[in-house]
């Protein structure tokens, strides 16, 4: 990781040349970063799966109104859930991410989202994003993907049809200007 930081804590916006591509006009959050490799959650993609159903396929009473739908996190491991929340619900089995997030695989935090004890602020997305050790960095290289810090009112409070826009627009970037066409200088 000598020639790019540590992207944790950040969001991948996909660059418009992406359009045909999996990734075309997604938002992933970087849950981790390392000479390993990276992990993230894309964001910014609804299934038209409503996480009461998944609780419901989970045999997960459902206490409280859960109007969210499950995301789409990615194309590896599609039928493994995570829970990205913020840390004012702790549970034993989630992982502190810093910046006052967690993440979970585990069921029993997502009992707890159903009975209403969960933490104020969550997403649950099927799947994730990977990157071996330099793929994500020689993406970056060829201009695939343009980083910023992320930020909690994305993740958790800007419509997801939006989230791309509002990232882009925190570096003072409209990304209906871009260009698909990558320049070197």
């Amino acid at each position: 990781m000598s020639d790019v930081t540590c992207l944790k804590h950040h969001f991948l916006l996909a660059m418009p040349g992406l359009v045909s591509d999996y990734f075309g006009n997604t938002i992933t959050y970087v849950c981790e970063h390392n000479e390993s490799g990276a992990m993230g959650l894309m964001i910014n993609r609804p299934m038209e799966l409503p996480l009461s159903k998944l609780l419901e396929q989970l045999e997960i009473d459902v206490l409280v109104k859960l109007a969210d739908p499950v995301l789409e996190g990615g194309p590896v491991g599609s039928h493994q859930g995570f829970v990205l929340h913020t840390e004012d619900a702790r549970f034993d089995t989630s992982v502190a991410l810093g910046n006052g997030l967690m993440l979970s695989t585990a069921k029993h935090l997502l009992q707890a989202i159903g009975n209403g004890t969960g933490p104020t602020r969550y997403l649950v997305a099927l799947g994730y994003a990977g990157w071996a050790g330099g793929q994500l960095e020689n993406e970056l290289k060829q201009n695939a993907w343009l980083t910023c810090p992320a930020s909690l009112d994305v993740l958790f409070d800007v419509p997801y049809h939006k989230r791309v826009d509002q990232a882009a627009a925190s570096l003072g970037i409209d990304f209906k200007l871009m260009s698909s066409q990558a320049g070197h200088a």
